[in-house]
């Protein structure tokens, strides 16, 4: 990715969160949180990557509140941002919070208690 593209990423990402704290009045859009950006190069589209507090229907109703409310928040960007085309914004919510914390308990499952060897050779005290 070139640095054009990720800092373009990076503002978007602050622009876009100070838009749905401030200008975004849809009662679905919960508490959410923008972790990340992704614009594709030719500036068409970005994937607007949302971590969303509650549970599964509150995070259902808070995407259709930020897919209704995209043209808005596209519109003010547009008027914010010095760029010739301001991309289609695309929400999706990330996951790879639930993935990693899925992997963590697996390995809880898996590995010994303490996470040290076996044989208690990780005591520092030496004995």
């Amino acid at each position: 990715m070139s640095k054009r593209l990720a800092r373009l990423n990076e503002q978007l990402k602050r622009e876009i969160s100070a838009l749905l704290r401030t200008g975004v009045r849809d009662p679905r859009v919960g508490v959410v949180t923008i972790t990340g950006v992704d614009t594709a190069r030719d500036l068409g589209s970005a994937r607007v990557f949302v971590r969303i507090l509650g549970d599964e229907a509150e995070r259902d109703a808070s995407l259709a509140g930020l897919q209704a409310a995209a043209p808005f928040v596209r519109r003010e960007l547009g008027q914010m941002l010095r760029i010739r085309r301001v991309p289609e914004l695309r929400f999706q919510e990330d996951r790879s919070m639930d993935h990693a914390m899925r992997i963590e308990a697996l390995l809880g499952e898996v590995l010994p208690e303490g996470g040290g060897e076996p044989d208690g050779s990780d005591d520092p005290s030496g004995g």
